[in-house]
């Protein structure tokens, strides 16, 4: 899986890059057909935010952490990426379960008598 981190105001060093790949280690493990995590790191008003995106069988999926520290912003993220995830796998798998609708079938001599025989 490959993981695109970009700051805003923010400098991505080697260490929170790191730091990234091994919060996001356990997810890339679980969900072994994402491709590919964006995540970006900012500061505003001396409060961390961290936003992550990726798409997961077709549909795109975000979460957001905030703290005043990065390392726990990125944690908070992580974990609620890691949550909505599951989420849509049981969705995925609840749809695979779903009982068929069961139509009465067609009587047969019902419609051969609604066909007009000449």
């Amino acid at each position: 899986m490959k993981i695109n981190v970009s700051g805003h105001h923010v400098d991505v060093t080697a260490s929170v890059r790191e730091h990234v790949g091994e919060k996001f280690s356990k997810i890339a493990t679980h969900f072994p057909s994402l491709i590919a995590l964006d995540i970006i790191i900012s500061k505003e008003h001396n409060q961390h935010q961290v936003e992550i995106s990726t798409i997961y069988e077709g549909v795109r999926i975000s979460a957001t952490g905030e703290n005043d520290v990065m390392y726990p912003a990125i944690a908070s993220a992580a974990k609620k990426l890691d949550a909505a995830l599951k989420h849509r796998k049981g969705q995925l798998k609840a749809n695979l379960h779903e009982k068929p609708v069961s139509t009465t079938p067609e009587i047969a001599h019902e419609i051969i008598q609604e066909m007009e025989l000449t």
